[in-house]
């Protein structure tokens, strides 16, 4: 433990707000790691450490991996413990077909793209290293990827042309490989790192104590930067990154600064999150997003692994014209894009509705989560605009219910995504048109 009778109440509960800030990435990133690679219970079980589980048809609104899914690129997921040693990622020639794999830190921070933007087309191998690797590993390898944490996530991202299209995604999907570096280069593997006792995790953690204890837990995974040591440190005064943290041995009034702290920080993201229509800004590398720990907070809030802004932009709409904050699919919307401003894509554009407050897909007898520039069928009018239906239920006229969206009979949300964003979204020159309400 540290010694709190250093920190007085009032400190106590900045560093709490700030941390939890800081550290609501780190826990909604284990939320995912501990349903995929450690709870063999769960129906989202990848297998545990060093393999990927693969889904090569779009997700549903029956899986909940994770919030906001995109039907666009089907997902492979994978997660790997870098104490012991690195990792060798392959992966194949994936032709002119959109597809990435990022790797993220336990931060949710990216460590490095290995796709049609950044790496290109062909095949390649690359090797995936921890922060205690002290190896060069250049030789042989296509790309270094250098991890700031010992443990860390690979997402797949695969473009889907339909369902005549899933065997071949299948086929890519299939020739992307994890395995440990020993095993390529046939060496002895290095002794395995210690089994900790992970931590169950509870979706009520986030508004108790026990949170500061799981973030002392994965601090273990996570050697301080740099840059947060200021912040580690007056956490290692409350005794946060021993290993070992209970908030009981905390004064009465400390553990009642940290509850206050918690009650802080939620309120700030939760109001920061409100104003926010686009995603640049709140998903990077470390060295893109820097110190501002709010806009990260606010990327794993409203779209857990969302992607830089260059890879693909994501803007949303929040409420309607009418001021609904948020819509209700009690009402019919449309959202009209003129000839002139559809979205501009390098690659393909899609928009999507996700049911509130969990942000998953919406259920529909049609199976229709998503429409975009690739959606067959689409309705153009004579003038070149696309004028999209958001309703629970479809259309009667034909050229409508070919641009029908389905909405759930509540509240939902609305999130247009741009792969391969043009510059007129990025500069913002390309404007977000209204969720214009019907009736």
């Amino acid at each position: 433990m540290g010694n709190p009778a250093l920190v007085d109440p009032a400190t106590v509960r900045k560093t709490a707000a700030e941390a939890w800030i800081w550290g609501y990435p780190l826990l909604e990133n284990y939320r995912t790691l501990y349903s995929q690679a450690l709870d063999e219970a769960d129906p989202r079980y990848v297998g545990g450490f060093g393999v990927f589980r693969h889904y090569p048809e779009p997700f549903s609104s029956a899986n909940a991996d994770v919030i906001a899914p995109s039907t666009d690129t089907p997902y492979s997921w994978a997660w790997l413990d870098l104490r012991a040693e690195p990792w060798v990622l392959d992966v194949p020639d994936f032709g002119d077909r959109y597809h990435l794999l990022s790797v993220h830190d336990l931060d949710t921070a990216y460590v490095g793209f290995i796709g049609a933007r950044t790496t290109g087309p062909g095949p390649g191998r690359y090797l995936i290293a921890g922060p205690r690797f002290t190896g060069d590993g250049r030789q042989g390898f296509d790309g270094v990827l250098r991890a700031e944490t010992q443990l860390v996530g690979v997402i797949g991202r695969t473009y889907l042309a339909g369902e005549a299209d899933v065997p071949a995604v299948e086929e890519l999907q299939r020739g992307c490989t994890l395995r440990p570096l020993s095993a390529v280069l046939a060496t002895a593997p290095p002794p395995a790192a210690p089994d900790p006792v992970w931590p169950v995790w509870r979706e009520e953690i986030r508004e108790t104590l026990d949170w500061f204890v799981l973030l002392d837990f994965l601090l273990g995974f996570f050697p301080p930067l740099p840059t947060e040591a200021d912040l580690r440190r007056r956490l290692a005064e409350l005794g946060i990154g021993s290993g070992d943290f209970e908030p009981a041995a905390l004064p009465l009034e400390l553990r009642e600064a940290l509850r206050e702290g918690i009650a802080d920080a939620r309120a700030t993201l939760t109001e920061a999150a409100a104003g926010q229509t686009d995603s640049v800004g709140l998903f990077g590398t470390r060295v893109q997003l820097g110190d501002d720990y709010l806009a990260r907070a606010m990327g794993a809030y409203l779209g857990l692994y969302g992607l830089p802004a260059e890879e693909a932009w994501y803007g949303g709409w929040l409420a309607d014209d009418l001021g609904h904050r948020p819509p209700d699919g009690s009402r019919r919307h449309t959202l009209h894009f003129p000839a002139d401003g559809l979205p501009p894509a390098r690659h393909f554009w899609s928009v999507t509705v996700y049911r509130l407050p969990d942000r998953l897909l919406v259920p529909n007898p049609a199976a229709r989560y998503a429409v975009g520039s690739r959606t067959p069928g689409l309705a153009h009018a004579p003038d070149g605009s696309l004028t999209l239906h958001l309703q629970p239920h479809p259309p009667t006229s034909p050229a409508e219910a070919a641009n029908w969206l389905p909405t759930p009979p509540g509240p939902f949300t609305v999130l247009l995504r741009i792969y391969g964003p043009r510059p007129a979204a990025l500069d913002g020159r390309w404007q977000l048109p209204p969720l214009t309400t019907v009736d």
